[in-house]
């Protein structure tokens, strides 16, 4: 029998995992909705069905419809509803699979995961990684022992320089005080695979990073606030909005200006809406590169690198054992595992065969069938418990903590010292 799911937060990343619910639906029944923006949620309605007592304008008002709906949640709002929302969800006894991050506040992150376990109820964070066929490999090669004793590893998640734009200039995810730390919105993920994928706890780190470029002073001679109000430098800039928005295209990132599939109404948008923003002029304040230097208890050196301008959007990495090296890369593009083997010099190339064609290769469908596993009974290995996912958090908030002032940060004591101020914080 098919699990019963309320969509909270019908945008991307709520309509990407419903979609599990259409081609699957015998593991996963949407019968509801929760979305204040009128558009998404009728598209949410149309896309499963939904009966009208079942459509809610926002996540208060499904809660204060005082019974229990359905028995999960898909919580997909925007990060900074994440705490309230989740917590009045698991109080009233729905388990949940939450967007990452968890919150942009790090004692809420805490906070969440306590309440999860006094509550008894299953709050599981997409970190989708894990289920995608890439990863599943890279992790299977790791421990057949084929690289031999694993010693360093260089994890790059490099962003087109379109979207580092597109969502931490112009977009939702552009200034800390509403959305976190740059590290924690778009990195989280990357700390979760390799605490994966290494099974190594991390026993002290130091970042770096800084905004260099998406800063006024390097905005072009007399650009104005908008790239709808007629920029001299508009034929040589690769952010120009109309350039990169402007288009008839239903998928992302131009249904982030407007669900409605016209290039009218998205030039019309960009007018007065985020992505019509010069990307020199807006309020954003995340950084632009950063990297992350961890060592782990076993002695392993990790190096994590967010890079912003980059020429394409991939994850690259490089692993080196006493046997052997590895080189993958994880693309839309194609994906790669490659071995040097240190003895032989052979070079052996490892197949990766995704199973659907959902987002992150194939994670995003796969985070939802864990979940609806787990609701059932039956989890896999591959499940993040939320106690796991916080983790990746704290790594986080923990390199921010190294960034800003300068100091090498002991995990140990940060773990301690924050879980007991979390329980200390009052809200």
């Amino acid at each position: 029998m098919a699990v019963e799911t309320i969509i909270v937060g019908a945008g991307g990343r709520g309509y990407g995992y419903g979609k599990f619910g259409v081609e699957y639906p015998r593991e996963l029944d949407v019968v509801g909705v929760a979305e204040p923006d009128e558009l998404r949620r009728e598209r949410a309605v149309t896309a499963h069905d939904i009966a009208p007592d079942m459509i809610f304008n926002d996540w208060q008002s499904l809660i204060a419809s005082g019974e229990k709906k359905s028995a999960t949640i898909l919580n997909c709002t925007m990060d900074r509803l994440h705490f309230e929302s989740t917590m009045k969800m698991l109080e009233a006894g729905y388990d949940v699979l939450l967007e990452k991050p968890m919150s942009p506040v790090l004692y809420e992150n805490i906070k969440l995961v306590q309440r999860a376990e006094e509550q008894g109820r299953l709050l599981q964070v997409c970190h989708v990684l894990r289920y995608s066929p890439f990863w599943q490999k890279l992790r299977e090669v790791i421990d057949s022992g084929v690289l031999g004793r694993i010693v360093s590893v260089t994890h790059a998640e490099n962003l087109v320089y379109w979207h580092m734009a597109h969502s931490f200039v112009r977009g939702q995810w552009r200034n800390e005080a509403t959305s976190g730390p740059m590290l924690l919105s778009k990195c989280c993920h990357d700390f979760d695979i390799l605490y994966w994928l290494l099974r190594k706890k991390v026993i002290s780190l130091s970042s770096f990073g800084s905004l260099t470029h998406f800063r006024p002073e390097n905005a072009p001679i007399d650009a104005p606030k908008r790239c709808t109000d007629g920029c001299p430098a508009a034929e040589t800039c690769k952010y120009e909005a109309t350039k990169l928005y402007v288009s008839d295209k239903n998928d992302w990132p131009y249904n982030a200006v407007t669900i409605i599939p016209s290039a009218a109404a998205r030039l019309e948008e960009l007018k007065t809406g985020w992505y019509g923003r010069c990307v020199y002029h807006c309020d954003n304040d995340v950084v632009d590169h950063q990297v992350v230097n961890m060592e782990l208890e076993d002695g392993t050196s990790v190096t994590l690198t967010m890079n912003g301008q980059g020429d394409e959007e991939c994850r690259t990495m490089r692993y080196d054992g006493t046997q052997a090296t590895l080189y993958g890369k994880f693309s839309s593009s194609g994906n790669e595992i490659r071995i040097h083997h240190h003895l032989t010099g052979k070079i052996e190339n490892i197949p990766v065969v995704d199973r659907d064609h959902s987002g992150h290769g194939g994670g995003d469908f796969g985070i939802v069938r864990s979940f609806v596993n787990a609701v059932n009974g039956t989890p896999d290995d591959s499940i993040t418990t939320a106690r796991e996912s916080l983790e990746s958090h704290l790594l986080a908030f923990a390199a921010e903590e190294s960034r800003h002032n300068k100091t090498l940060i002991n995990m140990e004591e940060y773990r301690q010292r924050v879980e007991q101020e979390a329980r200390n914080f009052q809200f």
